[in-house]
């Protein structure tokens, strides 16, 4: 069997890995023109369902190394004003298993054929059943099957499902990330809380390493190469409906948003890393209409892309990577209902996410005090 993966994205390389590690060739096409050619770092909140899938589409031989780069967490989930007040609860406390996206990237790329600069224009199903990728620069490439794990605007859903498309939801956050430093340690309290301000929510995460990733690697998985990163506070600040910048830069962004603040939240954000900020939308993609099974399918926010606030987003994309690795296995013989068996169970908890992602969005919103 041959598998052609559209995205070099957490759940496309996960799939990849686990196929590789049954014996399966896979390759990798990616639309950036190198793997590093954009920042995809911060931290991520793995659950129990997530961090298995993750785990099952791993070689053994690097769980310990996993274990390692990921530190576990709980948060209490409070309601904070400006000056770190508590003044309510977003609901019940939450754990998991935090884990950095970019070092956890790295891990997943270790060792797989990723052809960048390969922007997917479309596909032909082939008379012999097999699927033909066509890129803009560079040759097609013929597999048993193409999975589109190529993200919210994915190039194969569009060609396989027109009909399902994003939604802008009108929300937008300003992302960024600074070193976590003795002084912020000190605001423990709002990790993994909700700090509302007038016309704006500012959520914080700790990313802690138990053992610095590049470090780890070199002692557990030698032929692995991960990013030297310490520990750091990822800081989003989620604007007004349709709201922009307004500003040269994200963190004068934020700032200007941000007057009379408790003096360390002003900190955090003028002592962030100017690389690693950015603006970004939320937008969401339902699965609805089912295709008929066969030699395509899609993965991850190719077909389900959820709101962050739902915390869910990598989670079920690394679940249908581990559900797509195990039914492709298994089902070697019969490609087609290997995929469809993927299919019918992706599309109901797929779906099931993006509701919970939105049904969380007002929780994480602005507010603004009444005049």
């Amino acid at each position: 069997m041959q598998v052609s993966v559209a995205g070099a994205g957490l759940g496309g390389l996960a799939l990849a890995q686990g196929l590789r590690g049954a014996g399966i060739d896979v390759d990798v096409y990616e639309r950036d023109p190198a793997i590093t050619a954009r920042f995809q770092g911060y931290r991520l909140v793995l659950n129990a369902v997530g961090f298995e899938a993750l785990r099952g589409c791993l070689p053994a031989r690097w769980h310990p190394l996993l274990d390692e780069i990921v530190d576990d967490t709980y948060v209490e989930r409070l309601v904070l004003d400006s000056q770190l007040n508590r003044i309510g609860e977003l609901g019940p406390g939450r754990s998991g298993f935090v884990v950095d996206r970019h070092v956890l990237r790295h891990l997943l790329l270790t060792g797989l054929p990723v052809h960048t600069g390969a922007a997917l224009t479309g596909y032909e199903v082939l008379s012999d059943g097999r699927v033909e990728a066509r890129f803009a620069d560079r040759d097609p490439a013929v597999a048993d099957l193409l999975v589109g794990a190529d993200g919210v605007g994915s190039a194969v859903r569009a060609a396989l499902s027109p009909q399902t498309r994003q939604t802008d939801t009108g929300v937008r956050f300003v992302i960024g990330r600074t070193s976590l430093t003795e002084q912020f340690a000190g605001l423990s309290r709002a990790y993994g809380s909700k700090i509302a301000g007038d016309g704006v929510s500012l959520l914080l995460g700790a990313m802690r390493f138990r053992t610095p990733p590049k470090q780890a690697a070199e002692e557990l998985a030698p032929e692995v190469t991960l990013p030297d990163i310490r520990d750091y506070v990822r800081w989003a600040m989620i604007l007004p409906p349709d709201g922009s910048l307004g500003a040269a830069t994200p963190q004068e962004a934020a700032l200007s948003r941000m007057d009379g603040w408790h003096p360390d939240l002003r900190a955090l954000v003028e002592q962030s890393d100017p690389d690693n900020s950015t603006l970004l939308s939320i937008r969401v993609v339902e699965p609805r209409e089912r295709w008929a099974p066969g030699p395509v399918t899609l993965l991850g926010d190719a077909i389900h892309a959820t709101s962050p606030t739902g915390g869910n987003g990598a989670n079920t994309a690394l679940r249908d990577a581990d559900l797509l690795r195990r039914n492709l296995i298994e089902g070697r013989r019969d490609l087609v209902a290997a995929v469809g068996a993927y299919e019918r169970q992706m599309f109901e908890y797929g779906a099931e996410a993006v509701r919970h992602s939105l049904d969380a969005l007002p929780a994480f919103a602005p507010t603004t005090k009444p005049a």
